[in-house]
């Protein structure tokens, strides 16, 4: 690859730079920081920014999510300190799902088979009463089934089934887990 032919100018942003800029400053203020704040404030804030957000949801310190107008939260989900939502494309996250400490829902990679290294994008969908573990990683077009586990620690770069325990890097299945 160069990477001096690389280029992001054809990026939809999906608002306008000063949105974007509004942004930055919120997030700087309310989010990314270690002072404990109403979930409520920060749900507000992201609804303001265009995120549908649900009732109950919890949204803890230092979350980042980097466009808010590309996210969709159902009710009752948490999202842990440090959670790292990287949204160029949609991020559907369903009702009742708990997204643990520093785990990392990356909607974007490169396509390293070409020297220009271009930008590629997917969305992730978390199924209804999912849970990703702490410190674990979900990559662009994954699809986490309902009722589902991700262990902590986890790189998830392929679907998990619906009602599955996954686990490792790359994250397989270990076990079926019965619905409730």
């Amino acid at each position: 690859m160069d990477l001096s032919k690389f280029s992001s100018q054809d990026f939809d942003r999906g608002a306008s730079r000063l949105k974007e800029i509004a942004w930055f400053v919120i997030r700087r203020i309310f989010f990314q920081t270690s002072t404990p704040m109403p979930s409520a404030l920060r749900a507000a804030l992201l609804r303001l920014f265009g995120a549908k957000i649900g009732a109950g949801a919890i949204i803890r310190a230092n979350v980042n999510v980097t466009f808010p107008w590309r996210l969709s939260m159902g009710d009752h989900v948490w999202l842990g300190e440090e959670v790292m939502i990287l949204s160029f494309a949609p991020v559907m996250i369903e009702s009742s799902v708990c997204v643990s400490q520093r785990a990392f829902l990356c909607t974007g990679t490169h396509n390293f088979y070409l020297p220009t290294f271009d930008l590629q994008f997917k969305p992730i969908t978390l199924r209804s009463g999912s849970w990703v573990a702490a410190q674990s990683f979900i990559g662009p077009g994954v699809e986490v089934g309902n009722g589902s586990v991700v262990s902590a620690g986890s790189v998830v770069m392929e679907n998990v089934p619906a009602h599955s325990l996954v686990r490792g890097n790359p994250a397989v299945v270990v076990r079926a887990i019965e619905p409730v």
